[in-house]
């Protein structure tokens, strides 16, 4: 199952074009280039006597919160082939799953929801999803950066990052998905 899962991702990645602000499990981008892309836009407003704010946000339970039926269309509208989105569903719906504790473990039970943890195939998917999710949000907030479920949102005016993070909570529990408590770090540069 596992070299199945990596060839289906090799094809998908093939296919599926994900955007320039996606900064994780993509070919030649690390967390360095990222932190080192964000340091450069920061520089740049300091240089010109400008102002930019920066809010970073962590997405609450990522992988467990993706409903299935997004992570389908998404793939669809990424232009993924109908094959390939049925063997991944194939994949899916078989899925099942134990809970154990100190007394012992639940039966044997179906899980409708959410991305496989440690599959090679998931962080693919999670990135066509969140490619598709931020392409309404991108047009609004041309500063974005994502590194799997953080996304940093960097605008001139603390009310532009505020409306922009709006339109990322709004996309994200549209969608099922959510931003990880009230809580996010707010960045002021001078």
């Amino acid at each position: 199952m596992k070299l199945r899962k990596r060839v289906v991702e090799a094809r998908l990645r093939k296919v599926v074009e994900i955007c320039e602000q996606q900064c994780d499990f993509m070919p030649r981008k690390s967390t360095t280039g990222a932190i080192f892309a964000l340091r450069i836009l920061m520089e740049k407003y300091r240089d010109g006597q400008r102002e930019l704010h920066c809010v970073f946000v962590d997405l609450e339970k990522a992988y467990d919160r993706v409903p299935r039926e997004e992570l389908w269309y998404c793939m669809r509208k990424s232009g993924v082939a109908e094959k390939y989105v049925r063997v991944v569903q194939d994949m899916y719906e078989r899925s099942r799953t134990v809970v154990r504790c100190a007394v012992g473990q639940t039966e044997e039970f179906k899980v409708g929801m959410g991305l496989h943890h440690g599959s090679a195939l998931s962080p693919f998917l999670f990135a066509i999803v969140m490619d598709q999710l931020s392409e309404e949000v991108r047009q609004e907030s041309p500063w974005t950066m994502m590194f799997a479920d953080d996304i940093v949102i960097c605008s001139e005016s603390r009310e532009q990052v505020e409306e922009n993070l709006e339109r990322w909570r709004f996309a994200l529990e549209r969608r099922g998905m959510k931003i990880y408590s009230n809580i996010h770090l707010m960045w002021f540069c001078t």
